[in-house]
């Protein structure tokens, strides 16, 4: 196939039948990065440590992958592993040509093969926490912490312990930092389009919130530590630790702890499993064996020795990686732009009566959510609101037809692919008025900007796909 860059052009490299698409990202780790992948590859997802701060690859220079489990602070963390009870399953640290930090097999991966196999006593729940020397304090306060908070104080604890931690060898690894739009300068979060500019937002003052109605419990701590601890529970330390376990953890269903909240406990960190990176195209099966007493993950795809090993985070979009993960992949087969259902209301004829009731109907049956453009150009759900939408007055009783998924007229579905294609051309004008903006503020302090870019050249490059979708 041949990729779409993030202008929206098709990239291709004649000769060897190879195509190869470029884009930016940023990695778990902080660092803004070029990626190249020739026909047939797997887009890869950030790394997860701070090195390798730029990798390009294009087919004609790709390199073979580093292999880094050489490196110290892996030799420390396999001799922890093993010392819980790990078995070494084939997979090695590596730096990889255009992803940066991974896991790369030794062997060839058949479809169904065990990829990791990490013992319960690898794994950091909230089990850990109550068991450490935090627990007593944790049982004490009310109202029970949350489950997310435990795991946060935490990290934060075991961070500042420093060499006196017993999850040294793993902290070790883990990023100094994170790509998170809640972690940027809030000049920088108001260049993202919407809805994402605001979610992020929703995001950081959740952290802050959090933040700031623990703090009576962490100075319930203060009797641990010889240091004060608003040294030690800072707001970057606690954002690291929020971040960490945003990014990182495995949804690992826990037995109820009496002294948490009854908030879901679905959270575990899993040392050297999360240096897997994403990829939209593979599947996996990860799941909790009670027999074996180990979070286990097989492949559903065959991958081939010395290759890069993925996992797939889920059927996200861009923006969601963004917000949740702090990277963007292109070549995306998720990737498409939300319509707000509200902005629907301004593309319709003023004389319209029935305006009011159509928005009505389409809000009490769901259909004012999860609008979108994608690769193939409307969503069903957002032609389907546009044809309600759109419906004469003489046909408007027939509007539950059209939420099945009737055709009622000629009329009106020409009518609605209109109203679709004048919004897609809205879009891209406006789009590129956020591009100009940003081109024009884009400094090397700031280089979160690139990624907002590419976020709006896909946004743009959506846009122009729906139109030609719709025009034939």
């Amino acid at each position: 196939m041949v990729c779409p860059g993030p202008d929206g052009s098709q990239v291709s490299q004649p000769g060897a039948g190879l195509q190869v698409c470029i884009w930016w990202w940023w990695g778990r780790a902080g660092e803004l990065r070029v990626r190249s992948r020739g026909a047939g590859s797997r887009p890869a997802a950030a790394s997860s440590t701070a090195e390798c701060a730029i990798c390009v690859s294009t087919p004609a220079t790709r390199g073979s992958p580093v292999n880094e489990s050489h490196r110290p602070e892996f030799i420390e963390l396999k001799r922890w592993l093993k010392d819980r009870k790990f078995e070494d399953t084939g997979l090695v640290p590596a730096c990889f040509p255009g992803t940066g930090r991974g896991l790369m097999s030794r062997t060839s991966l058949q479809e169904g093969e065990m990829i990791i196999s990490l013992p319960e006593s690898c794994l950091l729940t909230t089990d850990t926490v109550i068991r450490s020397s935090l627990g007593p304090y944790i049982k004490k306060w009310k109202p029970p912490p949350s489950p997310l908070l435990a795991l946060c104080t935490f990290l934060v604890s075991e961070k500042h312990l420093g060499d006196q931690s017993l999850w040294k060898s793993y902290l070790d690894i883990l990023p100094s930092s994170y790509t998170c739009p809640v972690c940027w300068e809030p000049e920088v979060v108001d260049l993202l389009p919407e809805p994402l500019r605001t979610k992020a937002e929703e995001q950081r003052a959740h952290v802050q919130d959090l933040f700031a109605s623990s703090r009576a419990f962490f100075a319930s701590l203060q009797p641990l530590f010889a240091e004060s601890v608003d040294s030690i529970f800072s707001y970057s330390a606690f954002l690291w630790a929020w971040c960490t376990v945003n990014t990182r953890a495995v949804y690992l269903r826990s037995t109820r702890q009496d002294s948490l909240s009854a908030e879901p406990d679905t959270c575990a960190l899993a040392p050297y499993l999360d240096l897997l990176n994403h990829s939209p195209h593979v599947q996996v099966k990860a799941a909790f064996n009670e027999k074996t007493g180990c979070y286990e993950i097989r492949t559903a795809s065959r991958c081939r020795k010395h290759e890069e090993v993925f996992i797939c985070y889920g059927p996200h979009d861009n923006q969601r990686l963004l917000l949740e993960y702090g990277f963007v992949s292109t070549c995306n087969p998720h990737a498409c732009v939300p319509v707000p259902g509200e902005t629907l209301v301004k593309y319709l004829p003023a004389a319209d009566k029935q305006v009011h009731r159509k928005m009505s109907i389409l809000k009490e049956r769901g259909f004012t959510e999860n609008l979108t453009f994608g690769w193939d150009g409307p969503s069903w759900r957002l032609l389907t609101a546009l044809k309600l939408l759109c419906l004469e007055a003489e046909k408007f009783t027939s509007w539950k037809k059209v939420l099945l998924g009737e055709v009622i007229s000629d009329a009106n579905e020409k009518t609605s692919l209109g109203v679709a294609r004048k919004i897609c051309s809205d879009f891209i004008e406006e789009t590129r008025a956020v591009l100009r903006k940003i081109i024009m503020r884009i400094r090397s302090e700031h280089s979160f900007q690139k990624e907002i870019k590419f976020l709006c050249q896909e946004k743009s490059h959506l846009y122009q796909r729906t139109g030609k979708c719709i025009s034939t």
